[in-house]
Protein backbone atom coordinates (compact mmCIF):
# COMPACT_ATOMS: atom_id res chain seq x y z
CA UNK A 1 0.00 0.00 0.00
CA UNK A 2 1.25 3.46 -0.88
CA UNK A 3 1.74 6.36 1.55
CA UNK A 4 -1.19 8.77 1.74
CA UNK A 5 -2.85 11.65 3.55
CA UNK A 6 -6.60 11.66 4.01
CA UNK A 7 -8.88 14.45 5.14
CA UNK A 8 -12.53 14.92 4.26
CA UNK A 9 -14.13 17.86 6.10
CA UNK A 10 -17.67 17.53 4.71
CA UNK A 11 -20.38 16.89 7.30
CA UNK A 12 -22.97 14.38 6.08
CA UNK A 13 -26.56 14.69 7.29
CA UNK A 14 -28.18 11.46 6.15
CA UNK A 15 -31.70 10.10 6.35
CA UNK A 16 -35.39 10.88 6.22
CA UNK A 17 -36.67 14.42 6.70
CA UNK A 18 -33.25 15.96 7.29
CA UNK A 19 -33.53 18.99 5.01
CA UNK A 20 -34.85 21.21 7.81
CA UNK A 21 -31.46 20.89 9.51
CA UNK A 22 -29.79 23.19 7.00
CA UNK A 23 -31.29 26.07 9.00
CA UNK A 24 -28.78 25.41 11.77
CA UNK A 25 -25.85 24.53 9.51
CA UNK A 26 -25.70 27.89 7.71
CA UNK A 27 -24.51 30.91 9.75
CA UNK A 28 -27.51 33.03 10.78
CA UNK A 29 -26.01 36.25 9.44
CA UNK A 30 -25.01 34.74 6.07
CA UNK A 31 -26.24 36.15 2.78
CA UNK A 32 -27.18 32.94 0.99
CA UNK A 33 -27.51 32.14 -2.70
CA UNK A 34 -29.59 29.02 -3.35
CA UNK A 35 -28.78 27.43 -6.72
CA UNK A 36 -30.66 24.66 -8.51
CA UNK A 37 -31.24 23.13 -11.91
CA UNK A 38 -34.13 22.89 -14.31
CA UNK A 39 -36.93 23.19 -11.79
CA UNK A 40 -37.69 19.59 -10.81
CA UNK A 41 -37.34 20.61 -7.16
CA UNK A 42 -40.42 22.78 -7.60
CA UNK A 43 -42.41 19.82 -8.86
CA UNK A 44 -41.41 17.29 -6.21
CA UNK A 45 -41.88 19.49 -3.13
CA UNK A 46 -38.21 19.82 -2.31
CA UNK A 47 -38.14 23.54 -3.09
CA UNK A 48 -40.71 24.31 -0.39
CA UNK A 49 -38.72 22.33 2.19
CA UNK A 50 -35.54 24.25 1.44
CA UNK A 51 -37.28 27.64 1.44
CA UNK A 52 -38.84 26.82 4.79
CA UNK A 53 -35.41 25.98 6.19
CA UNK A 54 -34.01 29.27 4.88
CA UNK A 55 -36.82 31.50 6.11
CA UNK A 56 -34.70 33.07 8.87
CA UNK A 57 -31.86 33.83 6.46
CA UNK A 58 -31.37 36.50 3.84
CA UNK A 59 -31.33 34.48 0.65
CA UNK A 60 -31.41 34.83 -3.12
CA UNK A 61 -32.11 32.26 -5.84
CA UNK A 62 -30.52 31.22 -9.10
CA UNK A 63 -32.11 28.46 -11.18
CA UNK A 64 -31.39 26.90 -14.54
CA UNK A 65 -28.01 25.22 -14.08
CA UNK A 66 -28.12 22.50 -16.77
CA UNK A 67 -26.81 18.96 -16.80
CA UNK A 68 -23.13 19.38 -17.66
CA UNK A 69 -22.96 22.81 -15.97
CA UNK A 70 -22.37 25.48 -18.59
CA UNK A 71 -19.66 28.08 -18.02
CA UNK A 72 -21.61 31.06 -19.36
CA UNK A 73 -24.61 30.31 -17.12
CA UNK A 74 -22.34 29.92 -14.11
CA UNK A 75 -20.82 33.30 -14.87
CA UNK A 76 -24.32 34.79 -14.60
CA UNK A 77 -24.61 33.27 -11.14
CA UNK A 78 -21.16 34.58 -10.24
CA UNK A 79 -22.37 38.09 -11.09
CA UNK A 80 -25.15 37.71 -8.49
CA UNK A 81 -22.65 36.49 -5.90
CA UNK A 82 -20.61 39.64 -6.38
CA UNK A 83 -23.53 42.07 -6.69
CA UNK A 84 -25.38 40.80 -3.61
CA UNK A 85 -22.24 40.18 -1.54
CA UNK A 86 -23.11 36.51 -1.07
CA UNK A 87 -21.04 34.78 1.58
CA UNK A 88 -22.63 31.31 1.56
CA UNK A 89 -24.13 29.20 -1.24
CA UNK A 90 -26.54 26.27 -1.14
CA UNK A 91 -26.54 23.82 -4.05
CA UNK A 92 -29.85 21.98 -4.34
CA UNK A 93 -29.45 19.36 -7.03
CA UNK A 94 -27.35 16.56 -8.40
CA UNK A 95 -23.73 16.53 -9.45
CA UNK A 96 -24.16 19.15 -12.16
CA UNK A 97 -25.54 21.76 -9.80
CA UNK A 98 -22.97 20.94 -7.13
CA UNK A 99 -20.11 21.04 -9.64
CA UNK A 100 -21.39 24.38 -10.91
CA UNK A 101 -21.42 25.78 -7.39
CA UNK A 102 -17.85 24.57 -6.88
CA UNK A 103 -16.77 26.54 -9.92
CA UNK A 104 -18.57 29.64 -8.60
CA UNK A 105 -16.95 29.06 -5.21
CA UNK A 106 -13.52 29.06 -6.84
CA UNK A 107 -14.26 31.92 -9.24
CA UNK A 108 -15.60 34.14 -6.42
CA UNK A 109 -12.13 34.29 -4.87
CA UNK A 110 -10.05 33.94 -8.04
CA UNK A 111 -7.65 36.85 -8.52
CA UNK A 112 -6.97 36.32 -12.23
CA UNK A 113 -8.62 38.13 -15.13
CA UNK A 114 -10.29 35.13 -16.78
CA UNK A 115 -12.05 32.55 -14.57
CA UNK A 116 -11.89 30.00 -17.40
CA UNK A 117 -8.20 29.69 -16.56
CA UNK A 118 -9.25 27.92 -13.36
CA UNK A 119 -10.15 25.04 -15.66
CA UNK A 120 -7.84 25.57 -18.61
CA UNK A 121 -4.78 25.81 -16.36
CA UNK A 122 -6.20 23.58 -13.60
CA UNK A 123 -5.75 26.15 -10.83
CA UNK A 124 -6.24 24.42 -7.49
CA UNK A 125 -8.51 26.30 -5.10
CA UNK A 126 -7.13 26.38 -1.58
CA UNK A 127 -9.99 28.40 -0.04
CA UNK A 128 -13.29 28.99 -1.83
CA UNK A 129 -16.59 30.66 -1.00
CA UNK A 130 -18.33 28.34 1.54
CA UNK A 131 -21.27 26.24 0.39
CA UNK A 132 -23.47 23.36 1.41
CA UNK A 133 -25.52 20.93 -0.66
CA UNK A 134 -28.89 19.20 -0.68
CA UNK A 135 -28.45 16.15 -2.91
CA UNK A 136 -31.33 15.37 -5.26
CA UNK A 137 -29.71 12.83 -7.61
CA UNK A 138 -27.13 10.28 -6.42
CA UNK A 139 -24.41 9.64 -8.98
CA UNK A 140 -21.29 11.76 -8.98
CA UNK A 141 -20.23 11.85 -5.33
CA UNK A 142 -19.70 15.61 -5.70
CA UNK A 143 -21.55 16.11 -2.41
CA UNK A 144 -18.52 14.78 -0.49
CA UNK A 145 -15.50 15.61 -2.61
CA UNK A 146 -13.62 18.64 -3.86
CA UNK A 147 -13.65 18.02 -7.61
CA UNK A 148 -15.86 19.34 -10.40
CA UNK A 149 -16.23 19.21 -14.17
CA UNK A 150 -17.49 22.20 -16.16
CA UNK A 151 -18.63 22.43 -19.80
CA UNK A 152 -18.16 25.34 -22.21
CA UNK A 153 -20.45 25.12 -25.21
CA UNK A 154 -18.55 27.84 -27.08
CA UNK A 155 -15.43 25.70 -27.35
CA UNK A 156 -17.06 22.26 -26.96
CA UNK A 157 -14.86 21.50 -23.97
CA UNK A 158 -15.48 19.74 -20.68
CA UNK A 159 -12.68 20.25 -18.15
CA UNK A 160 -11.99 19.25 -14.57
CA UNK A 161 -11.04 21.40 -11.58
CA UNK A 162 -10.65 21.03 -7.84
CA UNK A 163 -8.72 21.81 -4.70
CA UNK A 164 -9.02 21.41 -0.92
CA UNK A 165 -11.08 24.61 -0.67
CA UNK A 166 -13.96 23.08 -2.61
CA UNK A 167 -15.32 20.51 -0.18
CA UNK A 168 -18.93 21.24 0.79
CA UNK A 169 -19.28 22.41 4.39
CA UNK A 170 -22.20 19.99 4.74
CA UNK A 171 -24.37 17.81 2.54
CA UNK A 172 -27.92 16.66 3.23
CA UNK A 173 -28.65 13.19 1.86
CA UNK A 174 -32.33 12.26 2.12
CA UNK A 175 -33.00 9.04 0.16
CA UNK A 176 -36.67 9.98 -0.17
CA UNK A 177 -35.75 12.42 -2.98
CA UNK A 178 -35.18 9.42 -5.24
CA UNK A 179 -38.93 8.77 -5.45
CA UNK A 180 -39.41 11.12 -8.39
CA UNK A 181 -36.21 10.45 -10.36
CA UNK A 182 -36.78 8.99 -13.87
CA UNK A 183 -35.45 5.49 -14.54
CA UNK A 184 -32.95 6.80 -17.10
CA UNK A 185 -31.30 9.02 -14.51
CA UNK A 186 -31.30 6.27 -11.91
CA UNK A 187 -29.53 3.95 -14.37
CA UNK A 188 -27.05 6.72 -15.14
CA UNK A 189 -26.38 7.15 -11.44
CA UNK A 190 -25.63 3.46 -10.96
CA UNK A 191 -23.21 3.37 -13.91
CA UNK A 192 -21.54 6.63 -12.89
CA UNK A 193 -20.87 5.42 -9.35
CA UNK A 194 -19.83 1.94 -10.51
CA UNK A 195 -17.32 3.42 -12.95
CA UNK A 196 -15.98 5.79 -10.30
CA UNK A 197 -15.05 2.73 -8.26
CA UNK A 198 -13.56 0.99 -11.28
CA UNK A 199 -11.29 3.96 -12.01
CA UNK A 200 -9.80 3.67 -8.52
CA UNK A 201 -9.74 -0.12 -8.34
CA UNK A 202 -9.04 -1.51 -11.81
CA UNK A 203 -5.31 -0.83 -11.96
CA UNK A 204 -2.74 -3.24 -10.46
CA UNK A 205 -2.27 -4.83 -7.01
CA UNK A 206 -0.31 -2.92 -4.35
CA UNK A 207 -1.29 -4.93 -1.30
CA UNK A 208 -4.13 -2.58 -0.31
CA UNK A 209 -6.44 -5.35 0.88
CA UNK A 210 -8.90 -3.21 2.80
CA UNK A 211 -9.18 -0.64 0.01
CA UNK A 212 -9.96 -3.44 -2.44
CA UNK A 213 -12.62 -4.88 -0.16
CA UNK A 214 -14.27 -1.50 0.41
CA UNK A 215 -14.31 -0.84 -3.33
CA UNK A 216 -15.70 -4.30 -4.01
CA UNK A 217 -18.34 -3.75 -1.35
CA UNK A 218 -19.56 -0.62 -3.09
CA UNK A 219 -19.69 -2.42 -6.45
CA UNK A 220 -21.46 -5.45 -4.99
CA UNK A 221 -24.03 -3.19 -3.36
CA UNK A 222 -24.69 -1.34 -6.62
CA UNK A 223 -25.12 -4.62 -8.51
CA UNK A 224 -27.53 -5.89 -5.85
CA UNK A 225 -29.72 -2.83 -5.50
CA UNK A 226 -29.69 -1.58 -9.12
CA UNK A 227 -32.70 -3.62 -10.29
CA UNK A 228 -34.58 -2.82 -7.09
CA UNK A 229 -34.11 0.93 -7.24
CA UNK A 230 -35.05 1.11 -10.92
CA UNK A 231 -38.12 -1.08 -10.43
CA UNK A 232 -39.28 0.82 -7.34
CA UNK A 233 -37.61 4.14 -6.42
CA UNK A 234 -39.81 4.21 -3.28
CA UNK A 235 -37.97 1.19 -1.88
CA UNK A 236 -36.32 3.14 0.95
CA UNK A 237 -33.73 0.48 1.81
CA UNK A 238 -32.59 0.28 -1.79
CA UNK A 239 -32.67 4.07 -2.15
CA UNK A 240 -30.61 4.62 1.01
CA UNK A 241 -27.97 2.10 -0.03
CA UNK A 242 -27.88 3.52 -3.55
CA UNK A 243 -27.37 7.07 -2.29
CA UNK A 244 -24.64 6.14 0.18
CA UNK A 245 -22.87 3.92 -2.36
CA UNK A 246 -22.69 6.82 -4.82
CA UNK A 247 -21.20 9.05 -2.12
CA UNK A 248 -18.70 6.44 -0.94
CA UNK A 249 -17.63 5.75 -4.52
CA UNK A 250 -15.95 9.14 -4.81
CA UNK A 251 -15.37 10.75 -1.42
CA UNK A 252 -11.65 10.05 -1.54
CA UNK A 253 -11.51 7.04 0.76
CA UNK A 254 -11.05 4.15 -1.65
CA UNK A 255 -8.38 5.91 -3.71
CA UNK A 256 -5.97 6.33 -0.80
CA UNK A 257 -2.91 4.13 -0.90
CA UNK A 258 -3.63 2.81 -4.40
CA UNK A 259 -2.91 3.81 -8.01
CA UNK A 260 -5.83 5.30 -9.93
CA UNK A 261 -6.64 5.50 -13.64
CA UNK A 262 -9.26 8.15 -14.72
CA UNK A 263 -8.51 7.81 -18.44
CA UNK A 264 -12.07 6.59 -19.05
CA UNK A 265 -13.41 9.82 -17.55
CA UNK A 266 -11.04 12.09 -19.47
CA UNK A 267 -12.02 10.46 -22.78
CA UNK A 268 -15.69 10.28 -21.85
CA UNK A 269 -15.80 14.00 -21.11
CA UNK A 270 -14.93 14.64 -24.75
CA UNK A 271 -17.92 12.59 -25.94
CA UNK A 272 -20.23 14.65 -23.77
CA UNK A 273 -18.70 17.90 -24.99
CA UNK A 274 -18.94 16.84 -28.64
CA UNK A 275 -22.29 15.06 -28.73
CA UNK A 276 -24.13 15.87 -25.51
CA UNK A 277 -24.18 12.21 -24.48
CA UNK A 278 -25.03 11.66 -20.80
CA UNK A 279 -21.84 11.49 -18.74
CA UNK A 280 -22.53 8.02 -17.35
CA UNK A 281 -23.23 6.68 -20.84
CA UNK A 282 -19.90 7.98 -22.14
CA UNK A 283 -18.24 5.97 -19.38
CA UNK A 284 -20.14 2.86 -20.46
CA UNK A 285 -18.94 3.47 -24.02
CA UNK A 286 -15.26 3.93 -23.19
CA UNK A 287 -14.64 1.68 -20.16
CA UNK A 288 -14.99 -1.72 -21.89
CA UNK A 289 -12.72 -0.68 -24.76
CA UNK A 290 -10.11 0.76 -22.43
CA UNK A 291 -10.12 -2.36 -20.26
CA UNK A 292 -9.68 -4.58 -23.31
CA UNK A 293 -6.95 -2.35 -24.71
CA UNK A 294 -5.04 -2.41 -21.40
CA UNK A 295 -5.86 -6.04 -20.55
CA UNK A 296 -2.24 -7.05 -20.08
CA UNK A 297 -1.65 -4.32 -17.48
CA UNK A 298 -4.96 -4.80 -15.68
CA UNK A 299 -5.51 -8.56 -15.89
CA UNK A 300 -4.67 -9.34 -12.26
CA UNK A 301 -7.20 -6.87 -10.87
CA UNK A 302 -9.72 -7.75 -13.59
CA UNK A 303 -9.53 -11.42 -12.63
CA UNK A 304 -9.86 -10.55 -8.92
CA UNK A 305 -12.87 -8.36 -9.73
CA UNK A 306 -14.36 -11.11 -11.87
CA UNK A 307 -14.12 -13.63 -9.04
CA UNK A 308 -15.27 -11.39 -6.21
CA UNK A 309 -18.05 -9.49 -8.01
CA UNK A 310 -19.23 -11.92 -10.69
CA UNK A 311 -18.14 -15.33 -9.36
CA UNK A 312 -15.82 -16.08 -12.29
CA UNK A 313 -13.37 -18.82 -11.32
CA UNK A 314 -12.84 -20.91 -14.48
CA UNK A 315 -10.15 -20.37 -17.10
CA UNK A 316 -6.72 -18.80 -17.29
CA UNK A 317 -5.93 -15.40 -15.80
CA UNK A 318 -6.46 -13.76 -19.18
CA UNK A 319 -9.72 -15.63 -19.79
CA UNK A 320 -11.10 -14.64 -16.41
CA UNK A 321 -10.08 -11.04 -16.99
CA UNK A 322 -11.82 -10.98 -20.36
CA UNK A 323 -14.91 -12.62 -18.89
CA UNK A 324 -15.01 -9.92 -16.21
CA UNK A 325 -15.12 -7.23 -18.90
CA UNK A 326 -17.94 -9.08 -20.65
CA UNK A 327 -19.89 -9.29 -17.39
CA UNK A 328 -19.44 -5.55 -16.90
CA UNK A 329 -20.89 -4.87 -20.34
CA UNK A 330 -23.80 -7.21 -19.55
CA UNK A 331 -24.43 -5.25 -16.35
CA UNK A 332 -24.57 -1.97 -18.24
CA UNK A 333 -26.92 -3.54 -20.79
CA UNK A 334 -29.17 -4.80 -17.99
CA UNK A 335 -29.68 -1.14 -17.07
CA UNK A 336 -30.61 -0.32 -20.69
CA UNK A 337 -27.29 1.48 -21.19
CA UNK A 338 -25.81 1.15 -24.68
CA UNK A 339 -22.05 0.65 -24.89
CA UNK A 340 -21.11 1.60 -28.49
CA UNK A 341 -20.56 5.16 -29.70
CA UNK A 342 -22.30 4.35 -32.99
CA UNK A 343 -25.48 3.67 -31.00
CA UNK A 344 -25.57 7.31 -29.88
CA UNK A 345 -24.54 9.23 -33.00
CA UNK A 346 -24.05 8.67 -36.71
CA UNK A 347 -21.34 11.33 -36.77
CA UNK A 348 -18.65 9.27 -35.08
CA UNK A 349 -16.13 8.35 -37.78
CA UNK A 350 -13.64 11.18 -37.05
CA UNK A 351 -14.19 11.26 -33.30
CA UNK A 352 -11.06 9.31 -32.40
CA UNK A 353 -8.80 11.52 -34.52
CA UNK A 354 -10.39 14.69 -33.14
CA UNK A 355 -9.88 13.61 -29.52
CA UNK A 356 -6.31 12.49 -30.23
CA UNK A 357 -5.53 15.92 -31.69
CA UNK A 358 -7.22 17.73 -28.80
CA UNK A 359 -5.27 15.77 -26.17
CA UNK A 360 -2.03 16.40 -28.06
CA UNK A 361 -2.69 20.16 -28.21
CA UNK A 362 -3.41 20.20 -24.47
CA UNK A 363 -0.11 18.40 -23.86
CA UNK A 364 -1.94 15.53 -22.21
CA UNK A 365 0.95 13.28 -23.08
CA UNK A 366 0.02 10.27 -20.97
CA UNK A 367 -3.00 9.04 -19.02
CA UNK A 368 -3.78 6.00 -16.89
CA UNK A 369 -2.37 4.56 -13.69
CA UNK A 370 0.99 3.85 -15.35
CA UNK A 371 1.01 7.08 -17.38
CA UNK A 372 1.32 5.02 -20.53
CA UNK A 373 -1.86 5.91 -22.44
CA UNK A 374 -0.77 8.36 -25.13
CA UNK A 375 -3.02 10.38 -27.45
CA UNK A 376 -2.46 7.74 -30.14
CA UNK A 377 -3.60 5.07 -27.66
CA UNK A 378 -6.67 7.18 -26.92
CA UNK A 379 -7.41 7.19 -30.65
CA UNK A 380 -7.34 3.39 -30.75
CA UNK A 381 -9.48 3.06 -27.62
CA UNK A 382 -12.12 5.38 -29.05
CA UNK A 383 -12.07 3.53 -32.38
CA UNK A 384 -12.62 0.26 -30.49
CA UNK A 385 -15.76 1.81 -28.98
CA UNK A 386 -17.41 2.50 -32.35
Amino acid sequence: MRNFNFKNPTKIIFGKDQIAKIATEIPKDARVLMLYGGGSIKRNGLYEQVIEALKEHTYFEFGGIPANPEYDILMDALAIVKKEKIDFMLAVGGGSVIDGVKFISAAAVYEGDDPWNILRKYVRTQQGLPFGTVLTLPATGSEMNSGAVITRAETKEKLAMGGPGLFPVFSVLDPQVIHSIPKRQLANGVVDAFTHVMEQYMTYPVGAYLQDRIAEGVMQTLVEIAPRIIADPKDYTAAANFMWSCTMALNGLIQKGVPTDWATHMIGHELTALYGIDHARTLAIIAPSLLRYKLENKKEKLAQYGERIWGITDGSLEERAQAAIDKTVDFFHSLDIKTRLSEYTEDYQQTATFIEDRFTKRSWVTLGERKDITPSDVKEIVEMSY
